[in-house]
């Protein structure tokens, strides 16, 4: 060390290096592995959550048949019903319920509008004295759900749930106007959706009232439903979660 250095009292501190101000991505990530390395309770709490989740309990326990007022946006309002199979917990209060549901609906009056401008921008007359009467169309939706529900007893008698899910539609267009049309092959369509429920399941023997608000997002139709069912349960009664091991 020279003379100046010890004569200030203080360390000279090298430069540092062009480019390093901020951490690199590899600097980022030997931190994320040291501290993965040191912190075992984080891992094993970790852990312990997936371990919650199992297919033990998986079997079909309960059927349900439901019917009920549904609206969307672009249809009048109708009834769906439908069927659902409760096949089990898959975590302690998550349990799996497999649905099949249908309705058949007029559409609204602003999306037959709708069609009907789309045609007229299509059409070529130089007079423009022509009419397009599309006449009264139809929409069928068959869906498949799969729904995860957080079930939360009320004592013997009552369970509330919250559910998410997924669903895919199988959509059909019909209309003497549009038969054999482009505007009936628009309407023909298999998506896929998203769902949420909330409701619950009154009775505390094999047969059970359910009562549920059903809201669902997919491509072209968006829909709500109150419906109103009626559950035949042969195990795992109501709010019983999956047995811990």
């Amino acid at each position: 060390m020279s003379d100046s250095t010890r004569g200030s009292g203080r360390a000279v501190r090298s430069p540092r290096p062009e480019g390093r101000t901020t951490p690199t991505v590899i600097d980022r990530l030997l931190v994320l592995i040291v501290l993965v390395s040191v912190s075992p309770p984080v891992r094993l709490t970790a852990q312990g959550v997936f371990n919650q989740f199992s297919s033990e309990n998986l079997r079909p326990s309960a059927v349900q048949f439901d019917l009920g007022p549904l609206g969307g946006n672009n249809i009048r309002g109708t009834l769906t019903g439908g069927v659902r199979l409760d096949y089990g917990f898959i975590a302690p209060k998550v349990r799996v319920l497999l649905g099949l549901s249908y309705f058949h609906a007029d559409l609204s009056s602003e999306a037959l509008r709708r069609y009907a401008e789309g045609l007229r921008r299509v059409v070529n007359d130089p007079d423009s004295n022509y009419t397009i009467q599309l006449g009264d169309i139809s929409w069928s939706d068959l869906t498949g759900d799969l729904d995860l529900q957080y079930v939360m007893p009320q004592g013997r008698a009552v369970t509330v749930y919250l559910g998410l899910g997924v669903g895919i539609h199988l959509r059909n267009g019909s209309g003497t106007a549009i038969d054999g049309t482009f505007v009936e092959d628009a309407l023909d369509q298999i998506t896929a959706g998203g769902n949420g429920t909330i409701g619950a399941e009154i009775g505390a023997k094999h047969w059970r009232v359910s009562v549920d608000a059903r809201g669902v997002l997919s491509s072209g139709l968006s829909t709500v439903s109150l419906r109103t069912g009626v559950m035949y349960r042969w195990a795992g009664f109501g709010g019983r979660s999956a047995t811990k091991r």
